[in-house]
């Protein structure tokens, strides 16, 4: 189970990642101009895919990972071990942090008076929730690294 869980969440990253630099370029290439924008529904996009990643990484972080339940018997130890570390809270706080940042940016976005003010505040979040996204992916060749493309 864990092994079709875990391949599932390595998958939907790049859906993840792909949407959040759609969104950010389309914010970019000045595509936020109504409600219905090009940006807007890229932005939808990468909101669903977050979730969705969130939502099987959450399966992983609280049932299923060997990881996080070595690093919640001893959490003091856990923090002493950079490994454990990153799978029981830098990973998870960063991926947290941009989901959060994809939802308030697309709400922002709505709400902004302007034009211009609402490209920037999905430029500013859209950026920022994919660049978090990037820098908490366990990459190959990393301390805790991972195949690009798990199974196959």
């Amino acid at each position: 189970m864990y092994t079709t869980v875990l391949t599932i969440h390595s998958w939907l990253r790049w859906i993840a990642i792909i949407a959040g630099v759609g969104a950010t370029l389309a914010a970019l290439r000045n595509t936020a101009r109504t409600d219905d924008s090009v940006a807007d529904r890229w932005g939808l996009f990468m909101m669903m895919a977050l979730d969705i990643q969130m939502l099987v990484g959450l399966i992983l972080y609280l049932a299923l990972s060997p990881f996080t339940a070595q690093a919640m018997q001893d959490f003091g130890a856990a923090m002493r071990t950079p490994q454990l570390r990153f799978w029981a809270v830098e990973h998870i706080t960063m991926m947290f942090a941009a989901v959060i940042l994809a939802h308030v940016g697309r709400v922002l976005a709505r709400k902004a008076k302007t034009p211009a003010a609402k490209r920037t505040r999905l430029i500013v979040c859209f950026g920022l929730s994919t660049l978090l996204m990037i820098a908490g992916t366990p990459w190959p060749g990393t301390m805790n690294g991972r195949p690009l493309f798990r199974g196959l």
